[in-house]
């Protein structure tokens, strides 16, 4: 199960985060197979450090990571939504983290 951020528990389903993260992945040099093997990654990290019901930030953090390292704008895209940035402003202040290396 998935601890959502308002409190709700929820199923985990793995084609929702392939979906999110092929989402943030679209029209980007990223191919089929490293979605797979970031989703794959993260499956097997949370079934590991998890026994039954992992917080959604444990999960949307693990995207995060893994997109940074696959692809500046993919990770910007899923950060954008996951972080519910509102201004532009967050935009610029994370994409001046990607170019600091932090």
């Amino acid at each position: 199960m998935v601890i959502k951020r308002d409190g709700r528990r929820e199923p985990f389903s793995r084609e929702k985060l392939l979906r999110g993260i092929t989402k943030a992945c679209q029209k980007r040099p990223v191919s089929p197979e490293e979605i797979e093997n970031l989703v794959a990654d993260i499956v097997a990290e949370i079934s590991s450090k998890f026994d039954r019901e992992v917080p959604g930030a444990e999960i949307g953090e693990r995207v995060i990571d893994g997109l940074r390292r696959i692809d500046d704008v993919a990770y910007v895209r899923y950060a954008s939504v996951y972080r519910r940035f509102e201004e532009a402003t967050q935009f610029v202040h994370e994409v001046n983290k990607l170019e600091q290396g932090t």
